[in-house]
């Protein structure tokens, strides 16, 4: 129970709360929680007798949060990660999770540089089990955070740096971005290309990445806005659109590990954007064996890359 001056909030009922608003229904919470519908109701009334107002409006399809509801949810959501969090240390005081490590990894890094350290990581030390928890930045940092996780590959570009505030953060090496066309592109038997050349061409860009972010600084920078023919959703759709002639792409070449047979890669050149790749932890959180033989591993295995 939290309490303050005149106020006290059961911190379950908090965490109710939370995942009603994170499921956007009180049936979908109660199916999360394991609960019935009515007892999620329950908690949710007696919450607003807490808090002496509504947190929350129903409505046939599912509930809305009142501003109220909203900024309860937040500060609950703030405690549930917390709370995480202590349970994940006392754990690890206890013991409980001797023996396994959970770290987390990025799509296009995981289907290129992790299943080389994962094979010599189990290859020396197979008494440790590895769990890996693949996600963008946002969700790594957050089960970084939450202890969720031990320690992280991440990335960035120079317009974004990652927040190091919190962070140890080892830069393992540099990932390159290429041009991706068709075999049957007339840049195809190009070794390199520059940006104020594809002026007239047709994009083929990820929806919703930061990779279309890339596209247009780096089109805006040689002087052209990039014309814009499909959006994929990840990069084997996106270079299967580059093989049939519907656009160019942009692509890191560590997301090209599964490169088709009918398209092909053409350098950029200096003016080529690099993100780097990270493998990070919180500072706060010492690493645990496990968690240093697998850091010394990544290094080992980013030299012979960068080699």
């Amino acid at each position: 129970m939290l309490k303050a001056v005149g106020v006290s909030f059961d911190v379950r009922r908090m965490l109710v709360l939370a995942e009603v608003a994170r499921r956007g229904s009180i049936t979908a919470a109660s199916i999360a929680l394991s609960y019935t519908p009515s007892a999620v109701s329950q908690q949710i009334s007696r919450l607003e007798a807490e808090a002496g107002q509504p947190l929350i409006e129903r409505h046939p399809r599912g509930v809305t949060l009142t501003e109220a509801g909203r900024t309860l949810a937040g500060h609950a959501a703030r405690i549930d990660r917390q709370l995480r969090a202590a349970r994940r240390s006392l754990d690890d005081i206890a013991g409980l999770h001797s023996g396994t490590l959970h770290f987390g990894t990025f799509p296009t890094i995981a289907a290129s540089l992790l299943p080389r350290v994962v094979r010599a990581f189990r290859t020396r030390h197979p008494q440790v089990e590895l769990v890996v928890h693949s996600d963008r930045n946002t969700g790594l940092m957050d089960m970084l955070e939450s202890r969720e996780i031990e320690l992280s590959l991440m990335w960035d570009y120079p317009w974004r740096r990652l927040d190091e505030t919190n962070l140890d953060v080892i830069h393992l090496l540099d990932d390159h971005t290429c041009l991706v066309v068709a075999t049957s592109h007339p840049l195809a038997a190009r070794h390199s290309a520059g940006f104020e050349e594809l002026a007239e061409e047709n994009w083929i860009v990820r929806a919703d990445h930061p990779v279309a972010e890339l596209l247009t600084r780096s089109c805006r920078a040689a002087g052209f806005e990039p014309k814009i023919a499909y959006r994929a959703h990840d990069y084997q759709e996106a270079q299967a659109m580059a093989a049939v002639g519907l656009g160019i792409t942009l692509a890191p070449r560590f997301a090209l590990a599964g490169l088709r047979d009918d398209v092909t890669t053409i350098d950029l050149g200096p003016a080529a954007p690099v993100r780097r790749i990270l493998l990070t932890r919180l500072r706060d959180n010492p690493p645990t064996p496990s968690a240093k033989a697998i850091a010394e591993l990544f290094i080992e295995t980013a030299g012979t890359l960068r080699s």
